[in-house]
């Protein structure tokens, strides 16, 4: 990395002490001149105190929350210790459960270095499947769709978006969006800073040189759940945060075509979860129903607030 380039890494832990101290050790030893910071959104005082007790031990700088700001709030205030206090000039964002090794982060370095940019490594389960390699909303109807779809329907009406999950972000292109809206909690928040970026004039970037490794769901899955499991939050924030995107960003014929395909998507966005969890099909349903329900009341609230058409 140029040596006038300083790159932060923030990480934003909710009760997950033991993959930091698994995944953000390993990155950290593998890039040693990165600021590491950790923004710890409050969930136990025995997880804080763990928390508090890894960052010394490292020499990580701690940003401990009041409460649970969730991850584009905790994103936002690590993001503003590192760059006003610590001086850095790009960071990457980085899951409790993912972890990148030096050459990869070189490689994000390289393919920034020029104008504002946001840039995601390939990223790769545990198991070594493809978990993300770029990936689309499509504006018909707000179902997404990788590269494969890409080249299959190459005039449908898409936005580009990049993982949360392991993403740099350039000072410039950081600026450019304002940050994270907060107002997502979790999910769809990196779909909202990556359109916005774009529009702003900033790079979305894959890096295939890079790769990031990603244990998907370990920060929201008990350890005695199947691994294709999803928690109840994940269902709700997914299938609400869709809709409060399409008011956000998207012009009003969009966002009502995205309203009317509510429960469709819904459906997608449970079956994620594997088919058994239909034998005990409750929680799911109930994350459903109030995912859409919630969701469709911010979509008309924040109609006022659309863009202009794409």
């Amino acid at each position: 990395m140029d040596e006038r380039r300083m790159l932060g890494i923030i990480v934003v832990n909710y009760a997950s002490a033991d993959l930091l101290a698994e995944n953000l050790t390993a990155t950290a030893a593998a890039v040693p001149d990165a600021r590491i910071v950790v923004v710890d959104n409050r969930s136990t005082p025995e997880e804080r105190a763990r928390v508090e007790a890894l960052s010394v031990a490292n020499g990580w700088r701690l940003v401990p929350m009041d409460g649970n700001a969730g991850f584009g709030g905790g994103v936002n205030a690590g993001a503003a210790v590192a760059f006003d206090e610590l001086g850095v000039t790009d960071i990457l964002l980085l899951n409790p459960d993912a972890r990148i090794d030096g050459r990869s982060v070189a490689a994000l370095a390289a393919a920034t270095a020029e104008g504002p940019s946001v840039a995601s490594p390939r990223v790769e389960d545990a198991a070594g499947r493809v978990w993300f390699a770029g990936m689309d909303v499509y504006l018909d109807d707000g179902s997404m769709g990788g590269p494969r779809r890409r080249r299959e329907h190459p005039d449908a009406r898409r936005l580009p978006w990049l993982s949360g999950a392991c993403l740099w972000f350039t000072r410039e292109a950081w600026n450019l969006t304002g940050g994270f809206d907060d107002a997502y909690f979790l999910y769809w928040e990196d779909v909202d800073i990556s359109v916005r970026a774009a529009r702003a004039g900033a790079r979305l970037l894959v890096v295939d040189d890079a790769l990031a490794v990603h244990d998907e769901g370990g920060t929201h899955r008990a350890s005695a759940q199947r691994p294709e499991a999803k928690s109840e939050l994940y269902y709700y924030y997914n299938i609400r945060n869709r809709l409060l995107f399409a008011g956000l960003l998207l012009d009003a014929a969009d966002a009502a075509a995205w309203s009317r395909t509510a429960w469709s998507n819904a459906r997608q966005v449970l079956l994620r979860g594997g088919r058994r969890q239909f034998l005990r099909p409750i929680a799911p349903l109930r994350a459903a129903w109030r995912g859409v329900r919630d969701g469709r009341r911010l979509l008309a609230q924040a109609g006022s607030q659309r863009g202009p058409a794409v």
